[in-house]
C-alpha cells in the first residue's frame, strides 16, 4: 500500500500547520480538522517516505486512549461518533469526493480549538532512554533528584515523574527542561495542575496496559485550555509515537527493553550515520518492520484485529 505524506485539499480548508505527523486545518472558528499523515520522523527529523496506514493506526488508537480516559480528563473531540460517515456530514461538501475522502478517511479527527498549554508533559515511569543517560552522569533526572539509589536501567521509579520539555517547531528540537522551569513558563499553578493530571492519567494507563502485556515506560501529553480555562487532553494519546511500549513478557532489568515504537528505525539511522540528517528514504525492511510494531501495539491495546 502507498503511504500519505502529505495532504492537499486545494483550499478548500485553511492549512493552519503541518506537524511532524499531523496537518491541521481550519473547519470554522471553533472547530479544526487533524489529519495524521503517514510521516514518520526519528531524532526529530522527517523521514522523506512514510509508513502506509500508521496515520490511521494513530489516530484509531487515540480515539480509543480518549474514550478511556474520559471520566479521567475531557478531551477536545468534536464529535462523539467519530467514523467517517459521520465526519464528512461536519465537513465541506466536495471534501467527500475520492480525490480528497481518499486523504482523510480513517486518519481525520474533527476537534475544538483549545488554547494550547505550550508544554510537552512528559510522565515516566521507568527509567531510559535520556533519562537514563543523565542519571548515570548526576543521579538527576530534568535536573531533579531522585530519591531511590543506584536504580539499574529500565527500572520502575517508586512514582511516575513529571519531566517537561519545551514544544518545539518543526525542524526545531525539543529541550528538556525542569519542572521549576515549566512553571516559569506556563505559572506554577498551571503546571502543579498539568503535572498532577499527566500522572494521573499515566498511572490508569499504565495499570490497564499491564492487564494486556504491555510496560507503558514514558509517555507524553498534550492539554489545552476550553474557554473556561479547564484543562482539556488534545492531540494524540498513548500511541507508539508519543509513548515508549514494552513487552512485558520480555521485560529484564539492566538494559535497554525492546519497543513498540520507531527502534528499528533509530538503530537502523544510527548505524548508518544518518541520525539527525534531512532527506533520508527508509528501506523497504525497515518501513515493514516499524508498521507491524505499530499493529502489534494497537492489536494488543484495543483487543481490536487492524483492518486495512
Amino acid at each position: 500500500m502507498t503511504s500519505l505524506h502529505t495532504t492537499d485539499l486545494d483550499g478548500i480548508l485553511p492549512l493552519l500547520s503541518r506537524g511532524k505527523v499531523r496537518d491541521i486545518y481550519e473547519v470554522d472558528a471553533k472547530t479544526l480538522l487533524f489529519v495524521a499523515t503517514d510521516r514518520i520522523s526519528a531524532y526529530d527529523v522527517i523521514m522523506a517516505n512514510g509508513v502506509s496506514s500508521k496515520g490511521k493506526i494513530l489516530t484509531k488508537l487515540s480515539e480509543f486512549w480518549f474514550d478511556f480516559l474520559s471520566d479521567t480528563v475531557p478531551n477536545h473531540l468534536a464529535l462523539n461518533d467519530n467514523s467517517d460517515d459521520n465526519l464528512f456530514k461536519h465537513l465541506p461538501a466536495p471534501l467527500s469526493e475520492p480525490k480528497y475522502r481518499n486523504q482523510l478517511a480513517g486518519r481525520s479527527l474533527l476537534v475544538k480549538k483549545m488554547k494550547l498549554i505550550p508544554l510537552e508533559v512528559i510522565v515516566r515511569g521507568y527509567i531510559t532512554g535520556s533519562a537514563w543517560k543523565e542519571y548515570k552522569k548526576s543521579k538527576t533526572v530534568h535536573g531533579l533528584a531522585i530519591a531511590q539509589t543506584d536504580l539499574q536501567e529500565s527500572e520502575e521509579f517508586t512514582t511516575p515523574i513529571f519531566t517537561p520539555s519545551t514544544k518545539a517547531e518543526q525542524g526545531e528540537h525539543d529541550e528538556n527542561i525542569s519542572p521549576e522551569k515549566a512553571a516559569e513558563i506556563v505559572g506554577k499553578e498551571l503546571c502543579d495542575k498539568v503535572a498532577t493530571k499527566a500522572i494521573e492519567l499515566y498511572c490508569v494507563a499504565k495499570e490497564y496496559a499491564k492487564t494486556q502485556g504491555i510496560i507503558i515506560a514514558d509517555t507524553k501529553f498534550e492539554f489545552g485550555l476550553d474557554e473556561d480555562d479547564n484543562l482539556v487532553l488534545v492531540d494524540e494519546v498513548l500511541t507508539p509515537d508519543s509513548s515508549r511500549f514494552w513487552n512485558a513478557a520480555n521485560f529484564a532489568l539492566g538494559k535497554s527493553q525492546d519497543s513498540y515504537d520507531k527502534q528499528f528505525l533509530r538503530d537502523w539511522l544510527t548505524t548508518n550515520g544518518l541520525a539527525y540528517k534531512d532527506g533520508v528514504a527508509m528501506p523497504e525492511d525497515i518501513v515493514t518492520r516499524t508498521k507491524a510494531k505499530y499493529v502489534e501495539a494497537y492489536e494488543v491495546l484495543t483487543r481490536s484485529k487492524w483492518v486495512e
